[in-house]
């Protein structure tokens, strides 16, 4: 069960108009592509996708890039609140498993996978089920070592004997690092694999409890720790084929617009953190049916280049010039465009002589000739989103005033 229901606020303008795992990401892929490609790859073929929020685009991309082999009995599937509990929507994570136990009964699984679906990894789900078969835990929790700064961002646990988690709390405000290294603590990455009947029977006190906040991290993990069940899964073990010492336990949350820019300029490095380029363990999508990328024009002031790039299908550099950028499929960079240190969208389009500098422009966006972005932070507030590490983010469809 794949968790899609977010809103991803903290990603805004790119979640103004669909749900945050169909947010585009790396040129040619969408989020929830990152956890389907390791679920797929690690064998496990029968998915439903939990969605919620402006999740049409989502929908979109699961039926036309995600059709698993029927003939086996695999899918992907998109599960939106159906009610079945009553007049209302899922009122949490928890709340949208519980809604849906129906699929749960019907497939009558021994163990479920409860994966998040906008992180950027690389894992083999099957040695995390193998623990958890391993140590008889009621609920295992893939967890890694978080800046104490970052520890409100995210379930932190405490460990108590072997791999048991003592203690497990929800964003805590204060916490202290750990013992063997004071700068970190253990965070859960999302990650869940439960045996089913504990799951069933936790989901049930928690729809009972009326001041639970229906969380699987806030609000079941907690009642799984007190009971004594739960244990941790170290993703550091995590190996997955092709992998090298460089990108080995790679994981970014992309939740906020800074840390969005900043996995994609990791992307384009000349010797990228996270490589999208290991065959072994590929991450899956649908490119369509594109022709390949092309640079035009070798005239002085007015040659098509592309460096430290990553350049997609379809693209077009007619006479402009590309640094330390991702050009999504489409889009087209006029001649005398300079485009550095930005993230492109599919079919944008950056007009003759344009600037783009630090920036993310969705998709569709038409930057007018002349144009300047990323260069006037006081007129890029006016205009634009930006981040607090001052990267202009220009969402869908947004006019683009001329230079």
């Amino acid at each position: 069960m794949v968790l899609a229901g977010g809103e991803g606020k903290r990603l805004a303008p790119l979640t103004a108009d669909r749900a945050k795992p169909a947010v585009p990401y790396g040129g040619h892929y969408r989020l929830i592509d990152f956890v389907l490609s390791n679920l797929v790859n690690g064998g496990y073929r029968k998915i439903v996708v939990l969605t919620q929020y402006k999740s049409h685009s989502l929908d979109v991309h699961l039926s036309r890039t995600w059709p698993l082999s029927t003939l086996l009995g695999n899918y992907v599937t998109s599960v939106p609140a159906q009610m079945r509990r009553g007049p209302y929507w899922f009122s949490g994570s928890a709340d949208a498993i519980f809604q849906n136990v129906n699929i749960i009964n019907d497939e009558q699984p021994d163990y479920i996978l409860v994966f998040g679906a906008d992180h950027i990894y690389r894992m083999d789900p099957r040695q995390m089920v193998a623990q958890h078969v391993e140590t008889g835990a009621g609920v295992t929790v893939a967890a890694l070592r978080v800046p104490v700064a970052e520890a409100d961002q995210f379930g932190v646990l405490d460990m108590g004997e072997g791999s048991r988690i003592s203690r497990f709390r929800e964003k805590p405000k204060e916490v202290e690092g750990l013992a063997d290294d004071p700068a970190n603590v253990l965070g859960s990455m999302g990650n869940y694999v439960f045996s089913t009947d504990t799951l069933l029977d936790v989901l049930n006190t928690d729809a009972l409890d009326s001041s639970s906040a229906h969380d699987v991290g806030g609000s079941v993990i907690p009642l799984l720790v007190d009971s004594g069940v739960a244990h941790a899964y170290d993703f550091t073990t995590n190996h997955v084929p092709g992998e090298t010492e460089r990108d080995h336990g790679y994981w970014r949350d992309v939740g906020s617009l800074d840390a969005f820019y900043e996995s994609h300029m990791e992307l384009v490095a000349v010797h990228p953190v996270f490589n999208l380029y290991n065959r072994q363990w590929p991450i899956l999508t649908s490119v369509g049916s594109l022709p390949p990328a092309k640079f035009v024009l070798d005239e002085e002031g007015r040659t098509g280049t592309a460096v430290n790039s990553m350049v997609c299908a379809g693209a077009i550099v007619s006479g402009g010039t590309v640094r330390r950028s991702v050009i999504s499929p489409n889009a087209f960079v006029d001649a005398g465009a300079l485009v550095e240190d930005s993230v492109l969208m599919h079919d944008v389009r950056i007009g003759a002589g344009a600037v783009v500098r630090r920036a993310i422009i969705d998709k569709s966006v038409v930057v007018p000739p002349g144009a300047q972005i990323g260069v006037d932070p006081v007129l890029d507030a006016q205009r634009f989103t930006v981040s607090p590490n001052g990267v202009v983010v220009i969402g869908k469809h947004q006019p683009v005033p001329a230079g």
